[in-house]
């Protein structure tokens, strides 16, 4: 290549300022290089040309800014369509119910009840020794803090309220969340991967009736009922603390808690359930419903269930309590 072609070259890359260090190898095939001088620069890097390949820290990123921007575009479109999505699903449940109602014949009372026996019976080993331990971990931290101001007996107050009207039904629903909720994601996923939803469809079997109520019904009647077992645990393990750390005897613990806690505090427990197992219900349900694909999306969609379901659950639970505190009760 000529002179006049390299000071070209070299003057075009100087005026552009390029971002790209990789390109100050360009230096290497050049005979002599004006910026540097004259200076002979075959076999190595021109050092000039590499400082005006340097990217420039006061230059916008607008680049950066343009996919975050992207990003959070697609984030918010797959968020609206999630929503629309979800109300139609909401929609499709509440006929197929109102079907039910003036139809009575058509509720698959056999579904409903196995639906119960896996969702309520068999997670009662697993909700009552979760919650027999958080009432050991809520006496055992509270009984330092009491004991110092010699208020011993107050550790019923401590258990009583906070596992009946908070802790019993929160942890019951996650339990069961990511127990049960994951469970009815997979199934329908699986069936939807398999064609099995389209083939109940052929065959003049609503998928909603057979697939959805069952479980929702189930699930409304089996969560308050384990949130009633999960009080008896949680109230049974803050006693045995409260005896072995603070000398409370169970009369007396029980005694104390019969007055300390109303039956508003333990009637607001329970009614959060049945609001939990509807949550829970529906959004592994329809989770399970939105798979598309093979496995991997039937293990995304179940992931996406629990997830959404825990969340979801912790939400309402902030919102009972700003309710419940309006209402004063």
């Amino acid at each position: 290549m000529g002179s006049p072609g390299r000071k070209v070259i070299v003057l075009t890359v100087s005026a552009c300022s390029l971002n790209f260090c990789a390109l100050a190898n360009i230096g290497q095939v050049f005979d002599a290089h004006p910026v540097c001088g004259g200076a002979q620069t075959r076999g190595r890097a021109c050092p000039s040309l590499g400082r005006l390949m340097k990217p420039n820290p006061t230059a916008p990123a607008w680049h950066d800014y343009r996919l975050v921007l992207a990003r959070v575009g697609r984030s918010a479109v797959g968020l609206f369509e999630q929503v629309d999505a979800m109300l139609a699903f909401l929609g499709e449940t509440a006929l197929a119910f109102v079907g039910w109602l003036f139809n009575p014949g058509r509720i698959r009372w056999r579904v409903v009840l196995f639906n119960l026996r896996t969702a309520g019976f068999d997670a009662l080993p697993i909700v009552g020794l979760l919650s027999f331990l958080l009432g050991v971990v809520v006496a055992y931290q509270g009984a330092d803090q009491l004991r110092q101001y010699g208020a011993n007996i107050f550790v019923a107050d401590l258990v009583g309220l906070s596992m009946l009207r908070e802790f019993a039904p929160l942890i019951t629903a996650i339990i069961v969340a990511g127990r049960s909720g994951s469970a009815y994601a997979a199934q329908i996923g699986t069936m939807a991967v398999t064609e099995e939803i389209d083939a109940l469809r052929t065959i003049g079997i609503e998928p909603h009736e057979l697939l959805v109520l069952p479980k929702i019904v189930a699930l409304v009647i089996a969560l308050p009922l384990l949130t009633v077992f999960a009080d008896v645990l949680g109230v049974l393990g803050g006693m045995v603390m409260a005896k072995a750390q603070l000398g409370v005897g169970f009369a007396e613990f029980l005694d104390r808690m019969a007055k300390a806690v109303s039956i508003t505090s333990y009637l607001v427990g329970i009614a959060k359930a049945p609001v939990f197992a509807a949550i829970i219900a529906l959004v592994g349900c329809f989770q399970g419903f939105r798979t598309r694909g093979g496995a991997d999306s039937v293990g995304r969609q179940t992931t996406r269930s629990v997830v959404q379901s825990i969340f979801l659950v912790i939400v309402a639970d902030a919102l009972f309590s700003i309710a419940f505190s309006v209402l004063d009760l």
